[in-house]
Parts: C-alpha cells; structure tokens; sequence
C-alpha cells in the first residue's frame, strides 16, 4: 500500500515538472532530463533490499586458520587450583562412625546422574555416623544397563581413599545369625544436614540398615567447607573407571592427538525423546510435530509447553548446525578437530550434515575404534558412557548443547583440574540471536555471539560464589594461589566463617536439566 502511494506521488511530480510550464527545447530537455535520473535514483532507493537484510555469509567459505594458542587455554588458570584437603577440625571415620548403622543407597538415571548419587551418598553416611554400603547402580530404567558398581568403577580404589572419612564395606554383614533387612524409603531432594538427623537417623538407630532409593541429588548444596571438601575428594580422586574402560579411553585420546594437537569434545543431546520431553520445535514441520507429538504421549504427566517460550527461556538444546555456528563465531575454524559424544541423534545423518559441513575434522567412538574393541562396553550405555567422558574431560575445550549431567559434572572437574575451557551455551540470548542470523553480516552475527558468551566459557570466577548446582561450580574447592592477590582469598575466607553458603541458584543457570527428564522417563508405559 506504501509503494502505490509512493508511486502515485512520484508520477503526480513528473507530470507537473514536464507539462505544467511551456519552456523551451533546451530547458524542457534539461526538465526531462532530470525527472528521468530522478526517477531511476527514486526507484534505486525505494526497491532495493535495505543492507540489513543480506544474507549471512557461509562460514565454511571463510576458510579458517589454525587458532591462536591463548584459545585454548583459560587466562586466568594459573592463579587457581583445587584444593580439598579437610581441616583439622573434620572428624575422621575413626571418630565419626557409630557400630551397626548401615546406610545403603540405590542410585537413579544414567552414569552421570548416578555419579552423583555415589558422592553425596558418602556425605549422607558421614552426617548419619554410618557405615556405607557400596551403591548400588540403577539396572532397571530407561538405560536398562545390567552393570554393577565395580564394573564401572575401580571399587577397591574408592574403599580405600575415602577410607580416612567414611568406612565403605561391599556388602550388608549379618548381625549374629540375623540377615539385616534394610528400611527402605526416600529423601525428600535437596536435604540438608538438619533433613537427614531428622528423617532418616531415629529410623537408623532402630532398624540399623536403612536404603535410601532413587538417590539423585538428595543432597542439599547448602553444606558446610567441610563436608563440600569431601564431596569433592569422593569425585575427583576416589571415583575411578575400571582399568578396561580406562585403557580404552586413553586408547581414543591418543588415535585424536596423533591426528591434531588441539581437539574440540562435543556433548551432543539430541536424541528423539529428549527432544519431545523438551517441548521445544526445531522446524522439521509436521512430521516433527507428529513424530515428538507421538513420543510425548509416554509421559502420562507432562503438560503441554509454549515452544517458543521455552526457547526464549534457554530451555531448549541447541541443534548441531547452531552449536556448529556459535564455535565457528567464537573463532573455530574449519581445520579444527572435534570429537562428538552423543546417543541417537533425531534426524540422523541429515541433522548431522551441517555440524560437519563446518567441522569436516568430525570423530566419534565408532570412528576412532573398531566394532571389535567396543564390544565390551557396547551393549552397556554407562560404559559407553565412561569412555566418552574421559575423552570429553581429557579434551583441550569442552562444549555442550545442553546443561544436563554429564555436562555439569564434567564441568565442575574441568574447573577443579587447571580450569581447562569449558563451554556452555548462553542459550536465553543465543536464541534471538540465531533466529536473526540471516538479517545480519557473519561478522555482526560472531561479534555478537562472542559477546553473548562472555561468562560462559569456563574462566575462573565466571560464576558468583555460592551459586549454581555444586557439581558444576565445586566454589568450595577451588583456591586462589597466594601470589594472587583478587577477591577469591576473602570470599574463601568468608566461606569458611559461614557468611558465604555454596548452593543458590544462579541467575544464568539453564533451567532444563536431564534430572527432570530421567525423573519422569520412569513413568512410560
């Protein structure tokens, strides 16, 4: 309707230039003349697509070099270590554990999930005055993974470094000729200290051996220095894989460092039901709307959601081609190898295609190793599982499409470990960003992204003290070296006086977690 009045006033100022006055030749000529360049430089501006508008310029094409040493490395490391010694004041198993309490814990979810449990499963026991009884690890849901605990994990090796804390026997002793029967029952999630004496020890003190079931972060993140200290020796130093799955992690790492000195880890969680629990649409039209729609029916209590709310809330996991452009932005270029641990991935091959469009240098497990050397850990997804986090904890630079599991907890050992860069998305402002990317130049859209991740990237004290889930952001255990003189030695201080608590939620911190997603993938049909 624009351009019609446009039009109109254009030719209604052509005609009274060329026929409202008679001139002369010369002068009607030189009128004419200028109506007509007038008229081309009217159409010029007035039809022509405005500069924004241009399409955003293929990345591939932009070449990309080998990277600058500095990114992949955090500034800041050298000024930070982990540190998780107790204080002398921490009671020892010796003191601390009471003679016939046995505190038995059945863990829920997949290696990750369970990981947890495991650790905050020895604080339990060490608040209880218990003895521990190695975890028993979740065979029966979704993953439906028949290994136990020490085939997963060296159990011998965690027995014997948090022996100084808590006494881990492997089974449940008899009392006498009487088989001890454990209580079972439940936690509520995030108990504290206060939770536990009140709920769980006068049951302990009268039956003796109390199971404590589906154990995921029943622990509350607002603990003392102390017992925060032991969360942290349990997972960085008692939890070790079995020699076999070790071996063959190494094996992976080794087979990508002779092919690059530097690599990227992806941990990619796209598969079909993690999709549709989401709620989120990732534009494949209705066959995707169909197809999820059809998956969501499993979960007999899950509400409908708002999809584009959820994606402006940052609660849905970024696609293979989006994380591809955001590392491409940050300044990886396409020489840059990249190892992808992931599960089934919706779409296949085809929602594959652009990632590796842009990282051709593209490696997974079953690249890298032979059907015949993962036949031991391929029909166990927690050992699938393990060998994708070692690679993925021994990379140069960590990066998520979510902040699930196993990218929190691998996150936190990545912060404890030399702070190596780990990056998770800012999905709440990537989200704008990426649906405009083609309103925009490539070098506006990576000036922007790079802006948008700042605090996301893993650096030392990205995140406020006190806040966050605390297997992603361990505050308590990491420590400012002396010759450092920032504010990270007074708020350690402060922590230790009690006026900083570990465990509040962080302002930045994604709202969608895989927890929620396994806690109700127990519910299908």
């Amino acid at each position: 309707m624009k351009k019609r009045k446009h039009e109109t006033l254009f030719l209604g100022i052509l005609h009274t230039l060329l026929f409202r006055r008679r001139k002369r030749p010369i002068h009607r000529f030189l009128t004419l003349a200028s109506a007509l360049f007038g008229a081309i430089l009217f159409f010029i501006l007035f039809f022509s697509p405005p500069i924004h508008q241009h399409h955003l310029i293929n990345p591939i094409s932009m070449g990309g070099g080998s990277l600058s040493g500095d990114v992949w490395i955090s500034k800041q490391s050298k000024f930070y270590h982990g540190c998780s010694d107790s204080s002398n004041n921490f009671p020892t198993a010796e003191v601390n554990t009471h003679p016939n309490r046995y505190l038995m814990i059945a863990t829920s979810g997949g290696l990750n999930q369970q990981r947890t449990g495991i650790v905050d499963a020895v604080v339990a026991a060490h608040i209880l005055n218990a003895i521990l009884v190695v975890p028993k690890l979740d065979q029966k849901s979704y993953w439906k993974d028949s290994s136990n605990f020490s085939e997963i994990f060296d159990v011998d090796w965690f027995i014997s470094r948090i022996s100084k804390d808590v006494k881990i026997i492997r089974d449940l002793p008899r009392i006498g000729d009487k088989i001890i029967t454990p209580y079972t029952t439940r936690v509520p999630r995030k108990c504290n200290a206060k939770c536990y004496q009140t709920r769980i020890l006068p049951i302990l003190k009268k039956k003796h051996a109390v199971q404590l079931t589906k154990f995921d972060y029943r622990l509350s993140n607002r603990l003392t220095t102390d017992m925060q200290k032991l969360r942290c020796r349990v997972n960085y130093h008692a939890l070790k894989f079995t020699d076999p799955i070790t071996e063959m992690g190494r094996k992976l790492v080794e087979r990508i460092r002779m092919k690059s000195k530097h690599f990227v880890a992806l941990h990619l969680r796209f598969e079909p039901d993690m999709l549709a629990f989401s709620g989120c649409y990732y534009g494949g039209g209705d066959k995707e709307r169909k197809e999820l729609g059809k998956i969501r029916k499993r979960w007999k209590t899950l509400h409908a959601r708002n999809p584009d709310k959820e994606r402006r809330n940052g609660k849905c996991p970024l696609t293979p081609e989006e994380i591809g452009l955001m590392l491409r932005a940050l300044g990886f270029g396409n020489d840059v190898h990249i190892y992808v641990a992931s599960g089934e991935i919706y779409g296949g091959e085809e929602t594959l295609a652009p990632l590796k469009a842009l990282f051709p240098n593209f490696y997974s497990k079953d690249t890298i190793a032979s059907k015949e050397e993962l036949a031991p850990f391929s029909s166990f997804s927690s050992r699938m599982a393990a060998l994708d986090f070692m690679v993925c904890d021994e990379s140069d630079v960590f990066v998520s499409n979510n902040n699930g599991n196993m990218a929190r907890m691998l996150a936190g050992r990545r912060r404890y470990f030399d702070h190596k860069p780990t990056i998770r998305p800012n999905a709440k402002k990537l989200n704008n960003l990426l649906l405009r990317r083609n309103n925009m130049t490539w070098e506006e859209f990576a000036s922007q992204i790079r802006t948008s991740q700042i605090g996301f990237m893993g650096e030392p004290m990205e995140v406020k003290p006190g806040r966050g889930e605390f297997h992603e952001n361990p505050t308590a255990c990491i420590c400012a070296d002396s010759e450092m003189d920032t504010g990270a030695a007074t708020i350690s201080a402060r922590r230790d006086m009690g006026e900083v608590t570990d465990g509040q939620v962080g302002e930045e911190e994604q709202e969608w977690s895989d927890t929620e997603y396994t806690e109700n993938e127990l519910e299908i049909q």
